[in-house]
């Protein structure tokens, strides 16, 4: 499977030098890859790596295809159009003078011949069959921007996608867009959500914790499955090890109560001196022996 982008052992930190991850090696192909963790655990971050916005703190990253990035908001210019917007106005504008006849040399090599029908096709599965291209992007909708941006990465047609919650304060007609996008994307695609319903589309989940990164395979459901059983499996292993220390615990305070009672007993016939001195050598070296056994249990708490 082709790698559009790899991480080779990167690490990320923050600006005041907290560690996000370490050591993380990934290889992202033509797949569907959700993203998730907590606030904090360098989920944008890894977008940024991906999008050649961020450097890591050290190992490498490296692309085998192109990038693109659905952005939260149109970068528009005053007056800019909705083709400025789909960044197609100047592809536009130069098959227009081929047409005229009215080009030159240097048009006909920068000539994107199949641009029109990319767009066409990029504008009806965005839900943007009818806009007009001179239209003002600034009368656009928050919706309608939305699906210009999906329409932007069709036409586009890059190997990797990049979503940062691409469903955020979005209507439900426009969530349906992303989520079209998503669903038909057949190369690579790198989604950051808290969305469920769009990360059950997805092919594989990657979790960022403190403990690193961790991939599952299958959508949410599945990855909410395993992370449950896992949890599950964890709290068991902590309660059968707090069970085994209490218990050691216990041996351990009756081999000292036992180690003093002996020792008390010990003092009490040397002070009387009644006892054969045989016998008290006995009794020490019993307890002698008794002592080093019991603090080889004291010794494993």
């Amino acid at each position: 499977m082709p790698a559009f982008a790899t991480l080779d052992r990167v690490s990320a930190v923050t600006p005041d030098g907290r560690t996000l991850f370490d050591n993380l090696s990934l290889a992202f192909g033509p797949e569907r890859i959700g993203v998730v963790g907590r606030n904090g655990s360098g989920k944008t971050t890894l977008l940024r790596l991906l999008a050649g916005e961020a450097t890591p703190a050290s190992g490498a990253v490296s692309f085998g295809g192109r990038v693109g990035v659905l952005r939260q908001s149109l970068p528009l210019a005053p007056g800019d159009t909705v083709a400025d917007a789909l960044g197609v106005a100047e592809g536009l504008a130069r098959l227009d003078l081929i047409e005229q006849g009215c080009a030159c040399e240097a048009d006909f090599e920068a000539a994107d011949w199949l641009l029109p029908s990319r767009l066409e096709t990029a504008l009806a599965e965005a839900g943007l069959g009818a806009i007009g291209l001179d239209r003002e992007a600034a009368t656009l909708s928050g919706g309608e921007r939305t699906r210009v941006a999906l329409a932007a990465l069709l036409v586009d047609e890059p190997d990797l996608i990049l979503l940062d919650e691409p469903t955020n304060n979005l209507d439900a007609e426009a969530k349906g867009a992303v989520a079209r996008l998503l669903e038909g994307w057949r190369k690579g695609a790198v989604v950051v959500s808290h969305d469920r319903e769009l990360l059950r589309g997805v092919d594989r989940v990657l979790e960022l914790s403190s403990l690193g990164a961790r991939l599952y395979g299958g959508g949410w459901d599945h990855y909410a499955e395993r992370r449950d059983e896992e949890r599950d499996a964890a709290e068991r292993g902590l309660d059968a090890a707090e069970r085994e220390l209490r218990r050691v615990e216990r041996e351990g305070q009756t081999a000292r109560e036992k180690k003093a009672r002996r020792d008390s007993a010990g003092r009490r016939d040397a002070a009387r001196g009644g006892a054969p001195k045989i016998l008290l050598g006995a009794r020490k070296a019993n307890a002698e022996n008794s002592a080093g056994r019991e603090s080889r249990v004291a010794d494993r708490l």
